[in-house]
């Protein structure tokens, strides 16, 4: 029997189970995978305490629950309606189903065909797991909202994580400045050889004067954050006039203060963002997928693994990404 990973509590990922399960049989649409490796995400904290925020709002797992939804691997069986020339396919899972319904972290998954891809063949099974969410991510508040061009001034928070890495390859891309935020000096280094233009180590120096340095006065047209909280008011001060702020998390966990000052006095933009906009549009998924898969191929895009672990060591995935060391993805890798 296939091993699986299910939640039996609300807290964290101690509450996470490896048990064996039968094997499930694909239901109509569906296709059923030998997963390789999956993706770890942060936003599947906020599900173990049991209390989900999706792009329609809060949702709380049913226990014990399967969780997770982005894995690479192999289509071993289809359910009805689903074409057989899938079976034997490497495909990676793209973000948007109910991942308490169609959860995907263990040897075995079961998701919805749509949101089966076959990926580049020149990434390794954990970049393959790993690469959709955070470059779609990006694609909707970068490049489908903001319009990123060249000479842009582009401000990124919480840079290190997996997002943060792709947003500095789509400002790069679009021939903009990618300003890199981190919280300590530790990985300011490697976020430059990454390609971060300039680096704000928020713990040690004052994020409104050093935009001020890096622009020249100008402030940045574009900010891309997930962090939110009091920090919210330094982003708009800031900010270009008729700058946009895009918050696309909730990181601080702190209430977030409206900078009404800035707002109106430099007519800025402030814009909440989820994934779901992405996905509510079949033509604006194809289009999001297709630039994506495209810059990915070519080596444009390059998905950086941090670490993998194996499914064994779950808990301790979770428990690293946790600590925030990482600079990257990371990765659970199943042989």
């Amino acid at each position: 029997m296939p091993r699986i990973v299910r939640l039996h509590a609300f807290g964290g990922p101690e509450n996470l189970r490896i048990e064996d399960a039968p094997s499930q049989q694909p239901g109509s649409g569906d296709v059923r995978l030998r997963v390789e490796a999956a993706g770890v995400n942060r936003d599947q904290f906020t599900f173990m305490s049991g209390q989900h925020f999706s792009g329609h709002g809060f949702v709380q797992p049913k226990l014990p629950s399967r969780l997770g939804y982005e894995v690479a691997g192999v289509v071993e069986a289809v359910g009805e309606e689903v074409d057989r020339s899938w079976i034997g396919k490497r495909v990676a899972t793209v973000p948007g189903f109910d991942q308490n319904r169609y959860g995907t972290l263990g040897e075995e998954a079961v998701v919805p065909v749509g949101v089966a891809t076959e990926y580049p063949s020149k990434l390794t099974t954990a970049q393959a797991a790993s690469f959709w969410m955070p470059y779609l991510t990006v694609y909707g508040g970068l490049v489908f909202i903001t319009h990123i061009e060249k000479g842009d001034l582009v401000s990124i928070l919480a840079a290190a994580s997996s997002v943060g890495l792709a947003a500095i390859q789509f400002v790069r891309d679009a021939g903009a400045t990618a300003i890199a935020v981190t919280r300590t000096s530790a990985k300011k280094q490697e976020l430059l050889s990454l390609g971060a233009d300039h680096v704000i180590v928020a713990a040690e120096e004052d994020y409104e004067s050093r935009i001020r340095e890096i622009t020249n006065g100008s402030g940045v047209r574009v900010t891309f954050d997930p962090i939110g909280g009091p920090l919210l008011e330094q982003l708009a001060a800031a900010s270009a006039p008729g700058g946009i702020i895009i918050e696309y998390g909730r990181l601080s966990g702190q209430p977030t203060p409206f900078p009404v000052v800035p707002v109106i006095g430099k007519g800025l933009t402030l814009r909440g963002y989820t994934l779901r906009e992405v996905f509510d549009n079949p033509q604006t998924t194809a289009a999001a997928k297709h630039y994506v898969y495209d810059r990915v191929a070519d080596g444009r895009f390059i998905p950086r693994i941090a670490k993998t672990f194996p499914l064994e060591q779950t808990v301790d995935a979770y428990r690293y990404l946790e600590s925030n060391q990482q600079i990257g993805r990371v990765v659970i890798t199943i042989p």
